[in-house]
Order: structure tokens, then C-alpha cells, then sequence
């Protein structure tokens, strides 16, 4: 039976990433925002407070907390701006759980030890010019050279692609099975800065999330060890669509708190605006939005939790976490957009925030997995056409 109560260390957690919030973003959100920059700050703050490792194991740096306070950290950093979320989505969602999953236990001392304590910053890199929802798309290839591989190629649109200092690299060390689109021919590796051949560059013009770093990652005959290779060759596919899992969870989650801060900073403008001699709070289609507000919110976060619960049996949740994902985004879209009507003229003008919350919503309708992606996966379950199958390596159950 799944329990909506939260535990004291779940608690913590959330008041932990709620305190950062508080301090770290939102006091100077609009100025980030507005000059397309990191907050140089917000790094150290969420290391300190053990935000970049807190749900991997103690023996590997972390607090050894569960998914559900997973998910409650990612609802309070994109509370405060979605920016914030993508940082936990893409070091913790996207790497850390990953590595501790497939990597070998030399991997995790080397690299998920440092990524836990903040130490190191860790990313994922899978999309390419030419490859997003179309995996096997993808054209970096990794050819063995004796006791190294050799990787060629782009990958773009990486989240803290100028900033991390480890990368999960996906590529095709089967060039036959690339042909033919056979994706048991993609594999996994780990890849450091600073090795020659690899340079890293942001991309600046982006509709949202601008205070995050964005760009692509270029490799030029970059020589990396075979002990680098996660898990064994031909199991790209499958740690891709495990790390999505857990990119998609924290998405989900992060949404809601989108969806909470369109509510909260709707319903003190309704307050305080007054229009036809009355605040406008009093208006019956003001309300409406905001109830659609908070509807929203109540659902995408059952929706989460399920997928949360799930993860912490051990369970393989990828239909629960596409439900989430697929849902709570498009609530967050809706409110960000409400939001906009709700403050009217003001709602146009980035003197109010709701306008760069609206910008943000859009984004997570693409990236890590579109909608129209999560629409056909969520048919193709009920029609029979997929079914979830248990990985070959067990899922790490959680302590909650």
C-alpha cells in the first residue's frame, strides 16, 4: 500500500533544498535569468548541504536517502527556478543513480564517491545534432585500440556541459549493429575533462531555463580507458533508458513545484491587483485558474509519489515515471500560462516572475522524452504493444 506520509529524514531533505531555495536562487533568480548565467554560488550552497549526493549510500559519500526525498528536493529547487532542478536531475538522476546501478565498484570509488560529496560535478551525454528521441540516431562512435577506446563525435543540448568534470558518454562500439539500427550496440563510458580531444561550449539564446548551463560536448579521438567502459559492451541502450528513468522522476517532481510557484505568486498578485473596484481575487475566472492551479499540482504529485514509491521497492517504473513526467509538465505548462493571464499586461513583463515560468515550462515538454513521446508510450501500454520488464541487474532498493 503506498503511504503519502513522509518520514522525519524525508522532512529534512525537503527543508534542506527549500532553505537553498530561499537564500541561494530566488533572491537573484531575475538577475541570473537575465544575464544567461549560472549563480556561481548555487553549486557550493547545494554541495554544503548535501543536496548533490544526499539519496546515494553512506559507504559512497552520500546520506543514503530514498526516491521519495529525491523527488521532494527537486519540487523545491525548481520552486525556486527550474535551473536549480535540472542540476539534480542531470548529476544525481542522470549519473550518480545510474553509476551506482551499472558501474563497477572501482567506478563508484573513482567517480560516484567525488560526484556524491560535490566534489566532482557529473552529467549525461546522449543527445546529439541530429539525435533526441531517436536513440539509435546517434553517431558517436568508440572504437577499441588495445587497452583504450577511441570516441568521435557531438553531443548537444547537455546540461552542465561547460561546468561538469565527469561525463556518461554514449556510443556505438559496434559499427555493423549502427548500420542496421540495432541499439545492443551502444555502450556506456565514463569521460573526464581534460582529457585531449574533449572541449565543452555553452549555448546562449535559449527560450528558458536560462540561468542553467547549456551546451554541447565535442570529442576528437579522445582516448579513454576500456575500465571506463559501464558495465560491458552493447548495454548503452539499456543504462540510457534506466538513467531516463530517473531524469524523468526528478522532471516530474520538479514540475510541481513550477506548478506551486504559478500558484503562490497568482494568488498574491490576485490580492493585490484590483480591477471594476474589487481585487481581482473576487473575479470567478481568476479563481477558476487558480483552482486549475492547484489541481494540477495535487494530481502531478500523486502521480510522482506513485512513481517514487515504486522505485523504492526496487520495481521497475518506467510507465508510472512517463505517466508523471507526461502529466505534471503539461500541468506546469497550463499554469505557467494561467499565471501569465492572471497578472494580465504585468504578466507580459519580466518585472513579475510568472513570465520566465512560462518560459521554463516549455522546456520540459522536450527534453527527456517529449510529450508526443510519453503520449505514445503511455497507448502502447494500454493497447499491448509495451510491457515493462525487470532489468537484468537489480534495481537498488532504497532505505526509506
Amino acid at each position: 500500500m503506498i503511504d503519502f506520509s513522509f518520514t522525519e529524514n524525508q522532512l529534512a531533505v525537503r527543508d534542506m533544498a527549500r532553505e537553498v531555495a530561499s537564500k541561494i536562487i530566488i533572491p537573484s533568480i531575475a538577475e541570473y535569468d537575465r544575464k544567461q548565467e549560472m549563480n556561481p554560488a548555487l553549486l557550493p550552497a547545494m554541495a554544503e548541504a548535501n543536496l548533490l549526493g544526499f539519496c546515494i549510500p553512506e559507504q559512497y559519500g552520500g546520506l543514503g536517502m530514498d526516491y521519495i526525498s529525491l523527488g521532494l528536493a527537486s519540487e523545491e529547487m525548481e520552486y525556486g527556478d527550474t535551473s536549480a532542478r535540472v542540476i539534480i536531475s542531470v548529476h544525481v538522476g542522470l549519473f550518480s543513480l545510474p553509476l551506482l546501478t551499472f558501474g563497477s565498484e572501482e567506478q563508484k570509488q573513482k567517480y560516484l564517491t567525488p560526484a556524491a560529496k560535490g566534489e566532482k560535478i557529473a552529467t549525461f551525454g546522449l543527445t546529439e545534432p541530429a539525435a533526441g528521441s531517436d536513440v539509435v540516431g546517434l553517431q558517436t562512435t568508440a572504437v577499441k585500440d588495445g587497452d583504450n577506446y577511441i570516441l568521435n563525435g557531438e553531443k548537444m543540448w547537455i546540461s552542465l556541459a561547460d561546468v561538469a568534470d565527469q561525463f556518461f558518454i554514449f556510443a556505438w562500439t559496434d559499427l555493423d549493429k549502427k548500420k542496421n539500427r540495432d541499439h545492443s550496440g551502444i555502450s556506456c563510458f565514463i569521460v573526464e575533462r581534460g582529457w585531449d580531444g574533449l572541449t565543452t561550449g555553452a549555448l546562449h539564446g535559449k527560450l528558458g531555463v536560462r540561468a542553467g548551463n547549456t551546451g554541447f560536448i565535442s570529442m576528437q579521438d579522445v582516448k579513454v580507458p576500456a575500465e571506463n567502459l559501464v558495465h560491458k559492451e552493447g548495454a548503452g541502450f539499456k543504462i540510457a533508458m534506466f538513467c531516463l528513468d530517473q531524469g524523468r522522476y526528478t522532471v516530474a517532481a520538479g514540475s510541481c513545484g513550477l506548478i506551486k510557484s504559478c500558484r503562490d505568486a497568482s494568488v498574491k498578485y490576485a490580492k493585490e491587483r484590483q480591477t471594476f473596484g474589487v481585487n481581482i481575487e473576487e473575479h470567478q475566472l481568476v479563481k477558476q485558474m487558480i483552482a486549475n492551479m492547484e489541481a494540477g499540482y495535487e494530481y502531478s504529485t500523486y502521480l510522482w509519489m506513485k512513481a517514487g514509491w515504486l522505485k523504492n521497492q526496487g520495481k521497475r517504473s518506467t510507465k508510472a515515471t512517463s505517466m508523471a513526467k507526461w502529466i505534471a509538465c503539461k500541468e506546469a505548462e497550463a499554469s505557467a500560462a494561467n499565471a501569465v493571464q492572471v497578472h494580465g499586461a504585468y504578466g507580459f513583463s519580466d518585472e513579475y516572475p510568472v513570465e520566465r515560468f512560462y518560459r521554463n515550462s516549455k522546456g520540459a515538454s522536450i527534453y527527456e522524452g517529449t510529450r508526443e513521446i510519453h503520449t505514445i508510450m503511455q497507448a502502447d501500454y494500454v493497447l499491448g504493444f509495451r510491457k515493462d520488464k525487470e532489468l537484468e541487474l537489480d534495481l537498488p532498493k532504497v532505505d526509506q
